[in-house]
Formats: C-alpha cells, sequence, structure tokens
C-alpha cells in the first residue's frame, strides 16, 4: 500500500476502485463517506504523507473541525469516484 501513497493519482484510482466496489455491494454513499471520515482520522494519527497532495489533505484535515473533515472526506470520495 505504500506505493499507492506516494503518488496522488495512484491514491485517487485506488479510493475509487475501493469506492465502486462498495457501492456495488449496497453500501449507500452516506455510509461511504462515514468510512472515509474514519480512514481519514486513521490516517492522520498513522500515515506520513508521501507526496505533497496528501501533505496538503493532512494538513486541511488537521486544522478542520468535526464537520470539515467530514466535508472533506465526502469530496475525496467524489473525488476518488471520479478517478476511477
Amino acid at each position: 500500500m505504500s506505493s499507492v501513497l506516494n503518488n496522488f493519482d495512484s491514491w485517487k484510482k485506488f479510493l475509487g476502485e475501493r469506492i465502486k466496489h462498495a457501492e456495488n455491494s449496497g453500501m449507500s454513499e452516506e455510509t461511504i463517506a462515514n468510512l472515509a471520515f474514519e480512514i481519514g482520522g486513521f490516517l492522520e494519527d498513522k500515515v506520513d504523507p508521501q507526496n505533497a497532495s496528501n501533505r496538503a489533505l493532512k494538513e486541511l484535515w488537521e486544522v478542520g473541525d468535526e464537520e470539515e473533515r467530514r466535508t472533506i472526506a465526502r469530496l475525496m470520495v467524489k473525488l476518488a469516484k471520479k478517478n476511477a
């Protein structure tokens, strides 16, 4: 997975594929967004961003309150779906 984190385009494609799989399994967009929010919290604590794009997302995540973080998570879901 570390190679996926090295390139932002690979990261978006990876997320998009996982989101499409989740949708095909019957998960709602809201459930997917909630999972993205939880994953964002995990990544904030456990993963050092490997590129400038991921670092910028991490910095935005860190300064955001819960509502803003949920917005970031929903936007990442939309972006990933577009790039799958």
